[in-house]
């Protein structure tokens, strides 16, 4: 090697931060609980920061969580029907600003395939092209309620989908299950351009039209004026609070819990304090 360009001490002096986590800690985790606290220990220190500890407990949790756990149900999904016309379903395209739709036939447990929106764009501007929807459609990809995340990310990553229609036991259609929903548990929410006109400071965020993302710091009476609910502001004086008299425990990133017919998941967490909630109101509508 050249002497005019020696080899760098790049690399040897500054350490990598998994090597200085590593290197922090006495002795090798046996245990994901020895590991979360080598993690918590290294962000403490400061050899990563929050953003990264959150990151890598998302990751570690990702096994740990079946689709059923993160499927958007049955009930929220928007779908169109194969029967319809461009003119009749166009609306709802624009209005949800998805970019994948399952394509029916009489119900939801008759899936015929999926729509991408970007695929209408070839019909758009082609006055002479005449639009057929069941010969745009995709094969729809079926997954269980039981299958491990971990798994379908896996799937999706090497079978390039983003989206998989989730079935029960009996082979009905339970949910859906998207390649973002995956990501939000690693990342947390993942907001689109869509959202851009949301104030980063708001306690509540719509997702969809009966889901909700909610600061756990969100005091009980704002979230009983915006939701209309009635929980008891005596005995909290956060959301939060309330969740966690719920659970009666610390829950951990990914847990749910019923109050009062509304679903809550816990979407972020340290071992001190809830930070963010899901929020699912209930079903209207089949």
């Amino acid at each position: 090697m050249s002497e005019d360009n020696p080899p760098s001490t790049n690399g040897s002096s500054s350490k990598g931060w998994i090597s200085q986590l590593i290197n922090n800690f006495k002795g090798e985790p046996q245990n994901k609980e020895e590991l979360s606290d080598m993690i918590s220990d290294a962000q403490e220190r400061e050899v990563i920061d929050p953003q990264t500890k959150e990151m890598i407990e998302g990751v570690m949790g990702v096994s740990e969580v079946k689709v059923r756990d993160i499927m958007i149900p049955r009930a929220q999904m928007i779908t169109i029907d194969i029967q319809q016309s461009v003119d009749q379903f166009l609306p709802l395209v624009l209005d949800s600003a998805h970019s994948r739709f399952p394509v029916i036939s009489e119900d939801k447990d008759h899936i015929e395939g999926i729509l991408l929106a970007k695929d209408l764009l070839t019909y758009a501007f082609n006055d002479e092209k005449h639009f057929i929807l069941k010969e745009v459609i995709r094969e729809a990809i079926i997954v269980p309620e039981s299958k491990r995340v971990d798994v379908l990310l896996r799937e999706f990553r090497q079978q390039r989908y983003h989206m998989a229609i989730v079935v029960d036991e009996y082979g009905g259609v339970s949910g859906l299950v998207t390649i973002e929903d995956i990501l939000e548990l690693i990342v947390g929410e993942i907001e689109d351009e869509f959202d851009d006109d949301i104030d980063e400071n708001e306690n509540i965020r719509p997702l969809n039209k009966s889901t909700y993302s909610v600061k756990a710091l969100t005091s009980v009476e704002d979230f009983n004026t915006f939701f209309e609910t009635s929980f008891n502001e005596e005995e909290s004086d956060t959301i939060g609070g309330v969740v966690l008299r719920a659970f009666g425990h610390m829950p951990e990133t990914g847990e749910k819990i019923d109050v009062d017919n509304i679903q809550f998941e816990v979407t972020n967490s340290d071992k001190r304090r809830l930070l963010q909630l899901k929020v699912y109101l209930p079903d209207l509508e089949s």
